[in-house]
């Protein structure tokens, strides 16, 4: 059960407005970068031609790869010594890489092999994943370490998704975008003009968190200097070390499993959205399909966008162990409405499960980055380091390997369902209806497992305003007291 007992807030733990927006702003651009691939990569096979099988595989391995990169590029931010900090230079050179190699990496032409598209996004895909890397993981680390307070951590993290939400509203309109003949000939060519816009926007607007501070950065720069002088392989050994130990923290686990679970859960059911649009509803007309597409991620994005304030201020009265068991099974009742919903003679029916899926969505990174951030006040108490990069770090592995997977397995799924691009509105009887059961089933049953993997989670406000208090007073400072 959560705690009665409530804290308020010192002035000193409060984060400047300043340092909020800059946060949000990198929210927004690594929400930006996420979303842009998600959305985008469907003209490898409706544009280009491509076996739905490679698209997969070309899902898959950059992202395993990205997931591999995460806890090495973790261990380096939280080991870097430098009159920068930790996280800030590293922040500047991954958002002019990432901005760069993402406008670069969408730049093909109809007319060359199957091959050549494969090998030359394959390889674009590995190096644009490499500079995510080197920005998202110490932004993300960031995050954690800008407060100590129980609270203030949430109020942020509510803060910079509210802004970063605006990247998923603007996502679901990119085929749109992309397949407009208006303005490009065809959606190949509005993907290479498109890449270009997101790209820039990324270079400019990614710069914005290297302006925040660091306050834990003087505690880890004094901690850091016991590694100061160990050789290269004392630091790989340090590094496997610190990712057994990070496994052995139970909450953090929880946290993993359960965020995998419904963020994954989600991603694999998306997967299927639009081809359920487009041969289901439509009939295999594309630009009405997209429309659609835009429509339901925009009033899903935009409920997301006002209810993280609502999740924000609920999670500081009940908890967010409880609110996210709330949220998750108010999303629960959107993917089951789904079903009731494909109705090719209303489609827009669909707008009524926008606000139930909103709360899940909405809740996830909200409140289990905040959680996350207790986690290394939990793992500083047995280990007396700060850890925040590591952790960051290996969330999002989690989460990334996740996401390999079910890109992976989504492209086997889709030629299981017999959907072929070259037989257009002459898809098999059977494909519509497997198309909708994997788009609905998916999310509401890793959605479930994940209720249960929550359930016995146990830092709760009073046990963090405890680890808190014995942390501060081995340091020598004071704890914060009861209201």
């Amino acid at each position: 059960m959560e705690p009665s007992a409530h804290y308020t807030t010192a002035p000193e733990d409060r984060i400047p407005l300043p340092h909020k927006i800059a946060y949000a702003l990198g929210m927004l651009v690594n929400n930006l970068q996420a979303a842009s691939l998600g959305a985008m990569a469907i003209i490898l096979n409706l544009g280009l031609k491509m076996d739905p099988r490679l698209v997969g595989m070309l899902g898959f391995a950059p992202r395993l790869f990205d997931a591999a990169t995460d806890p090495m590029m973790g261990y380096i931010s939280d080991n870097t010594r430098s009159r920068f900090g930790r996280r800030r230079p590293y922040i500047l050179l991954g958002a002019i890489s990432s901005g760069i190699i993402f406008a670069l990496m969408w730049q093909m032409r109809e007319g060359r092999s199957e091959s050549f598209y494969f090998w030359y996004f394959m390889i674009a895909s590995m190096g644009f994943f490499l500079a995510y890397t080197i920005y998202a993981t110490p932004f993300i680390a960031l995050g954690y370490e800008m407060t100590p307070d129980y609270h203030e951590r949430t109020r942020l993290q509510g803060f910079s998704n509210v802004i970063g939400q605006l990247a998923w509203i603007a996502a679901p309109w990119f085929y749109v975008i992309m397949q407009n003949q208006r303005y490009f000939t065809n959606e190949v060519h509005g993907a290479r003009t498109l890449a270009i816009i997101v790209g820039g926007f990324i270079l400019v607007v990614g710069l914005a968190p290297a302006l925040c501070r660091e306050p834990f950065s003087k505690i880890a720069q004094a901690e850091s200097e016991k590694t100061k002088h160990i050789g290269f392989w004392a630091h790989c050994w340090n590094f496997f070390k610190g990712i057994g130990i990070t496994f052995k923290r139970g909450p953090f686990v929880k946290l993993c499993a359960a965020t995998f679970l419904v963020f994954n859960g989600y991603q694999l059911g998306a997967t299927f959205t639009l081809y359920v649009y487009i041969y289901y509803l439509y009939g295999g007309d594309k630009a009405k399909a997209g429309v659609l597409q835009g429509w339901i991620g925009s009033v899903t994005s935009i409920c997301t966008f006002c209810l993280i304030p609502l999740i924000t201020w609920v999670s500081t009265k009940i908890g967010k162990r409880r609110t996210f068991l709330i949220t998750t099974l108010i999303s629960m009742v959107g993917y089951g409405l789904k079903w009731f919903c494909y109705d090719p003679e209303h489609p827009y029916l669909l707008l009524i499960t926008a606000p139930f899926i909103s709360f899940g969505i909405g809740a996830l990174f909200t409140l289990m980055s905040a959680m996350v951030a207790d986690v290394c006040d939990y793992d500083e108490l047995s280990t007396g380091q700060r850890r925040e990069g590591t952790f960051g770090a290996i969330y999002w592995w989690m989460i990334k390997v996740g996401m390999s997977i079910a890109l992976l397995i989504s492209g086997f799924m889709l030629t299981a369902t017999g959907f072929d691009v070259e037989l257009g509105t002459n898809q098999p009887p059977q494909t519509p209806l497997l198309l909708k059961v994997f788009d609905v089933t998916v999310p509401l049953v890793s959605a479930a497992i994940a209720l249960l993997v929550m359930f016995t989670y146990n830092i709760d406000e009073r046990r963090a305003r405890e680890i808190r208090a014995e942390l501060e007073q081995r340091r020598g400072k004071t704890s914060q007291t009861a209201a």
